[in-house]
């Protein structure tokens, strides 16, 4: 029985698993069983009315296509109360399943084609002393933030159509190309920059540094994940190389050596008034229950939360669906009030 339950609990999981990441067969899932409901229900009225004529599968779809597009011909009608307010209920139902169909196979579709074709390509002219940001991610997150509070100029350079899209949705500065080809960064107004980041991997990044250093006067900061690979984006021209998983990994250590540690002590400073703290959740904590995704979406805290460590497991890599429980440590990155804010959201 026990083992029942198990899989019965494991297939639940898959099922909103493979929802999530598809969350267009739910649509689908839904509208044919509602379809299938109402074939059934139809049939079954219509014996009860004593409508054996029509108490057949060909009119029981006819009726429901019909009733479900709000055309409704009247050659097919119930005579009883109940038939009637099931006719009612098919029938508004069947203006939000069209509704439903609409914006999901014709309205987003189209509007995801207009703007793909009106993808930014080139930052205004009269953009200069600017940032360019090669590539987008949770750190970068939480330096647009900073920089947006200090008033400073940026433009993300990324390749992807579907985070270009979502930094469109947004408001955010950014261009559509490859941050390695040279147009792409002469689009981006290299000529009038000040700083260019590289936060692709590190084989892109040296790419993107090697093009970049043909314009002398910019400074170059790269962003390393093997921090062996720091000397050779050095002879590639970049004049920083900082490393976060270094810096993610010294912080982690040092709690890892102290084991009687039970509150936060010093944040790691990862880029000027950019820190990385663990914040321990304890019992009375708002956020315990409650998904990544939820406390992002409610707005609960700006500060970006870049690992979790639950039941003694830690994660660079954490899920929307991830649930914060009792002891959970959160990793978070962020300025000094955004990170101040999520510390009190966990006491």
């Amino acid at each position: 029985m026990v083992t029942s339950g198990r899989k019965n609990v494991s297939f639940i999981t898959e099922f909103r698993k493979i929802l999530h990441r598809h969350p267009y067969l739910t649509y689908k899932i839904v509208a044919v069983f509602l379809f299938i409901t109402y074939v059934l229900t139809f049939e079954y009225l219509m014996i009860s009315e004593n409508q054996l004529e029509n108490a057949n599968l060909i009119t029981a779809i006819y009726w429901a296509t019909t009733t479900i597009a709000t055309v409704g011909y009247g050659d097919v009608v119930f005579t009883s109360l109940p038939g009637r307010l099931f006719t009612i209920i098919v029938q508004i139902l069947g203006i939000i399943l069209i509704s439903g169909f609409l914006i999901t196979y014709i309205v987003a579709p189209w509007m995801d084609r207009v703007i793909k074709f009106r993808l930014p390509r080139m930052v205004s002219s009269g953009m200069k002393d600017h940032i360019i940001i090669c590539g987008y991610n949770q750190l970068v997150e939480t330096l647009i933030d900073e920089l947006t509070e200090e008033d400073m100029l940026f433009v993300i350079v990324e390749e992807e159509e579907e985070l270009i899209r979502e930094l469109v949705y947004k408001n955010i500065s950014c261009i559509f190309g490859s941050p390695t080809d040279k147009q792409t960064l002469m689009n981006a107004g290299i000529e009038k920059a000040k700083l260019l980041i590289a936060n692709k991997s590190d084989e892109r990044n040296a790419n993107i540094v090697l093009t970049a250093r043909e314009f002398h006067y910019v400074n170059i900061i790269a962003i390393v994940e093997d921090q062996s690979n720091s000397r050779y984006l050095k002879y590639a021209g970049a004049d920083t190389v900082v490393s976060p998983k270094s810096m993610f990994g010294e912080f982690i250590g040092r709690k890892a050596m102290d084991r009687l540690v039970s509150r936060v002590t010093g944040a790691t400073e990862i880029f000027e008034g950019v820190h990385i703290v663990e914040f321990p959740v304890y019992l009375k904590s708002p956020l315990i229950g409650k998904s990544l995704k939820e406390i992002s979406s409610q707005q609960l805290t700006s500060a970006k939360i870049v690992g979790i460590w639950n039941s003694g497991t830690l994660s660079f890599d954490p899920k929307e669906e991830d649930i914060v429980r009792e002891n959970t440590v959160l990793l978070a990155v962020g300025t000094h009030k955004e990170l101040s804010k999520l510390k009190k959201l966990t006491h």
